[in-house]
């Protein structure tokens, strides 16, 4: 009779322990199976997001430069695990990560805008380059960006631009993602990787407008876009080293499109950065654009106070240097951050100036034929601001433009045409209010001396409000 306890007791004691056994099998499937759909999820991301340099996923405003590990632009993909092939589970992992795609945003901007009426608005002293003088209420362009990943070696972006009725094709390009060693392939339509401010879409400016600089360098759209190839290369350093090259068609300003083989502009430019302490980072650079132009079109005036037209065939080589520190307490931009930048530009145009305006002093039906002579210009031009966000929600920031008109020599229409010489500037102030980091209400005061004699107070009310995907801004 006492063996028949103990009995119970020994079966118990190994149902027990069968028990256990199966729980600590089945903990160990769940924990395989957690590993392996975690692994997946990451190498997902790191398809969509290979070959992103930390610097561009450095939000503006940002504190601490990036890792210089993360910087790495065309980065390989994820490692296949072993007795996987490219034709098993990671086509599958490529295939699940564009079925995300595409990512679709649209960035609506509009304004309120009080200022003087100025017929024939310009930039005194520099190429006619005439200006918006819209007054009241307006929209700017509203932005369509439609991107994402191709497959695991290439990812896609088009920025359609829509303004007034008119459809423009801003940016449409593709990025290799997997080349590795820090080399970075873009083609097809872009903006330019040259200075700072070149690269940035108006909704990610810091003021209603760009500088006067860039304005007086590429034209009213205030950057250089390009239809042509980008060749980026990441140095694998703890210091951020970047350099860059493009060649391409050139057919913006101060280009021409010229309707011939070849390449019509190339660029080359590197940047440098670090940061300093875990509270200060900064970047600078310098770059250099050459562009040809055949008949380049422009408005004067001539000897007598008369409107003049004349066209330019030449070479137009631009130098710009580049600034940028970014303060933030501990790294942590969220709450208070400060930023500073600065840039400054010297050009060069060198070629034949024709004057050809009827009426005019060079009239070809009164002097018998247009007036063709040398014509070779040295410019320059710089700008500084500096924004300080000091609540979540709130910015303040101030602005300094001026440019330097130069040396003009027009050769034979010396005598036909007159250039201005001087020295325009501008400053402006801004304060905005962000509820999130998708909407923003901006005013901004300026008061603008861009022609000679006139002082021109500007005011200006901007929304800038940004639907769906909406990817962290560059450095």
């Amino acid at each position: 009779m006492m063996n028949k306890p103990l009995a119970l007791a020994a079966l118990l004691a190994a149902s027990c322990g069968a028990q256990a056994a199966d729980d600590a099998d089945l903990a160990a499937i769940r924990s395989q199976i957690d590993e392996m759909k975690k692994t997946y999820e990451q190498r997902i991301t790191a398809l969509e997001k290979a070959g992103r340099s930390r610097s561009e996923d450095c939000r503006a405003g940002g504190g601490s430069a990036c890792d210089s590990r993360d910087r790495v632009t065309g980065a390989p993909p994820a490692p296949t695990p072993a007795g996987e092939t490219a034709t098993g589970p990671v086509r599958a992992v490529a295939a699940a990560a564009n079925a995300f795609n595409p990512e679709i945003s649209l960035i609506l901007q509009g304004q309120y805008v009080n200022t003087k009426d100025i017929p024939n608005r310009r930039i005194a002293g520099f190429w006619p380059n005439p200006l918006d003088n819209l007054r009241g209420f307006s929209i700017n362009e509203t932005e369509l960006v439609i991107g994402g990943s191709i497959d695991a070696y290439w990812r896609g972006r088009a920025i359609f631009a829509v303004n007034d009725g008119e459809v423009g094709v801003e940016e449409a390009w593709f990025q290799s993602t997997a080349i590795g060693h820090g080399i970075g392939v873009k083609g097809g339509r872009y903006r330019s990787g040259i200075g700072y401010l070149n690269e940035q879409h108006p909704h990610q400016w810091d003021f209603a407008n760009a500088p006067w600089m860039y304005v007086a360098m590429f034209g009213p759209e205030a950057s250089f876009r390009e239809d042509g190839v980008q060749l980026k290369w990441l140095a694998p350093t703890p210091l951020f080293v970047e350099f860059g090259a493009e060649v391409g068609r050139g057919a913006n300003f101060p280009g021409t499109d010229r309707n011939k083989n070849g390449v019509g502009a190339w660029a080359l430019y590197a940047h440098v950065g670090d940061d300093l302490g875990v509270s200060n980072s900064w970047r600078a650079g310098v770059s250099y654009l050459k562009t040809s132009a055949d008949d380049r079109q422009g408005d004067f005036v001539d000897s007598s106070g008369l409107p003049a037209q004349a066209t330019f065939t030449g070479d137009t080589s631009t130098w710009l240097a580049d600034f940028v520190w970014k303060w933030a307490p501990d790294g942590n931009p969220k709450y208070r951050n400060f930023k500073f930048q600065t840039e400054y530009f010297w050009r060069q145009d060198k070629g034949d100036l024709t004057c050809t305006g009827l009426g005019s002093a060079c009239d070809p039906l009164a002097a018998g034929d247009a007036v063709t002579g040398n014509y070779n210009t040295r410019q320059s031009g710089w700008y500084a601001q500096g924004v300080f966000q000091f609540t979540p929600e709130w910015r303040a920031g101030l602005r300094y433009d001026q440019l330097d008109s130069g040396r003009q020599s027009l050769g034979a229409n010396a005598a036909n045409l007159v250039v201005e010489d001087y020295r325009p500037k501008r400053a402006t102030a801004m304060v905005d209010y962000s509820w999130s980091e998708f909407s923003r209400l901006r005013l901004q005061f300026a008061q603008d001396r861009s022609m000679a004699g006139i002082i021109d107070n500007q005011w200006i009310v901007q929304y800038i409000m940004s639907l769906g995907a909406h990817g962290a801004h560059k450095f």
